[in-house]
């Protein structure tokens, strides 16, 4: 895939000269049409967070209907993730040559033949294969927006810009859990039969098609990314988005800013992502790590899993997709308080602060579930008080560290970290990554909950705190930098330092 081109660390006397260059004016308020494109592009962020979050609702039901044990179950949900590795990997090729804007079409698609697919599928493993097209779409869209987002974006407004995508996941996944819990009730169960005597379960995934059509027609309408078109010398239409969308002040001076960062990495004889003492740049290994961390420490857990878990501890159907809802609610403020914070605060000091609370909370809920208690032949664990409250707001304590830190700052680092000639195929690597923890974790959970809940989170409490001393020791500050300045070997080397 990364083949054609070859790459080879600069000498550092070299790359010290590499100074940031000067950044052409900028207009000091946000022009409302790169809010607008940013908001289109996220969209697919929406379907991201509905398609791996709706099957939520579902895990019972179609447990049951397949008769599907705790292994089968777990693969059955996070079969989708396996699309989302997939997609990931090749999303950053097809953008880099057809653009940004026709991956995000084909995602969109993909989206809507999975929500068909999988609502009308009549057995485990067919099933499987609709999740695994609809994962394809996830991944794409993983990588497709926070790199366009990022790209027309202005430095001054780019965190705020770039944590979008994270608000629209959230939102996809209150979307999706909000959705599962009215279908639930009106039918009296996810078992139940609904419209046209349909399982309602299935309905849980039918409807995600009509947010896929709105994406896709949105797409159609979307300018391709500057950065993009001046890489396929389309410099005419380049400057057409820059001004109108941007809002750069000195277009000419952009251009050639962005010009001279494409060519000095095409001189420096950057095949891409190869190089560094492993195989990958350093700044290649710094997007896939936090990848990995923003998944190991068990987040999706709550979003895939959490009905079925408030039900394991004495919650009914009805109350555990209540009590879930009410947890992507949660997410949702989260998130906006991430995008109030994170261009005046920083990355790196809210990543620390996230990573220290996702530590405390998750240790006091493995801490509450080894309270629990198992009746003689049942299967479900019970909470003794205080436990069950315990448990309870440790998990949104977790969420709203998750949420306002992990969750938008990663997107937003993956989104800018990367120089310009990498970042769609560096973003698609650390989001392969990340989708393959994301599979590891969701699938493992039903076998390390079945060993018992205090070990599986214990576990991803493990993982918070590794995150706590990655951040501190490798993770740079990128606040109000040009994208044009993310040199890899200066960054590297700031990591490194950091």
């Amino acid at each position: 895939m990364y083949g054609d081109r070859h790459v080879h660390d600069a000498p550092d006397d070299i790359a010290e000269e590499m100074v940031p260059m000067s950044s052409p004016a900028q207009a000091q308020t946000l022009n409302p049409k790169v809010v607008g494109i940013s908001i289109a592009a996220a969209v697919g962020g929406f379907l991201f967070g509905f398609d791996t979050s709706v099957i939520n609702g579902a895990v019972g039901a179609l447990s049951d209907e397949f008769s599907l044990g705790a292994g089968l179950t777990g693969f059955a949900v996070s079969s989708a993730l396996l699309g989302c590795a997939v997609g990931a990997w090749f999303a950053g090729g097809l953008a880099n040559r057809f653009g940004r804007i026709p991956v995000m079409i084909i995602a969109a698609i993909l989206f809507f033949v999975s929500a068909i697919g999988s609502g009308l599928a009549f057995g485990v493993w067919d099933l499987i294969i609709w999740r695994v097209v609809g994962g394809l779409g996830v991944g794409a869209a993983s990588v497709i927006a926070p790199a366009y987002i990022a790209e027309v974006a202005p430095a001054r407004f780019r965190g705020r810009l770039g944590s979008l995508q994270q608000l629209a996941i959230v939102l996809g996944i209150f979307a999706a859990l909000l959705s599962n819990a009215l279908i639930a009730n009106t039918a009296g169960g996810a078992a139940e039969s609904y419209w046209l005597g349909v399982a309602a379960w299935r309905w849980m995934f039918m409807i995600e098609a009509a947010p896929a059509a709105v994406y896709g027609v949105m797409a159609l309408f979307l300018p391709e990314s500057p950065r993009y078109l001046i890489g396929k010398g389309e410099t005419d239409k380049a400057s057409k988005v820059l001004y109108d969308f941007t809002g750069e002040l000195d277009v000419n001076l952009k251009i050639e800013q962005i010009r001279h960062s494409l060519e000095r990495e095409q001189k420096e004889s950057l095949r891409d992502l190869l190089g560094g003492r492993f195989g990958l740049q350093p700044i290649v290994w710094l997007g896939i790590a936090l990848s990995l961390f923003q998944q190991l420490v068990g987040i999706n857990v709550i979003f895939y899993y959490s009905t079925t878990l408030w039900q394991s501890v004495g919650f009914d159907e009805s109350q555990a997709l209540l009590t879930s809802t009410i947890t992507s609610v949660m997410n949702i403020v989260a998130t906006i308080i991430a995008i109030l914070l994170v261009d005046r605060v920083g990355r790196r000091i809210m990543l620390l602060v996230g990573s220290a609370g996702m530590t405390v909370s998750l240790g006091l809920m493995a801490l509450a579930f080894s309270f629990g208690e198992v009746a003689a032949g049942a299967e479900s664990v019970s909470l003794p008080d205080p436990w069950s409250t315990v448990a309870l707001i440790s998990a949104n304590a977790f969420v709203m560290f998750f949420g306002t830190t992990w969750g938008p700052l990663v997107w937003v680092l993956l989104g800018e970290i990367f120089p310009n000639r990498i970042r769609a195929s560096a973003l698609a690597v650390a989001a392969a990554a990340q989708w393959g923890a994301n599979w590891a974790v969701s699938a493992t959970f039903p076998t390390l909950s079945e060993i018992g809940l205090s070990f599986a989170y214990g576990l991803y409490a493990a993982f918070a705190l590794l995150s706590l001393l990655f951040v501190a020791r490798w993770v740079p500050e990128t606040k109000d930098r040009e994208l044009e300045d993310m040199d890899s070997l200066e960054l590297g080397r700031a990591a490194r330092k950091a």
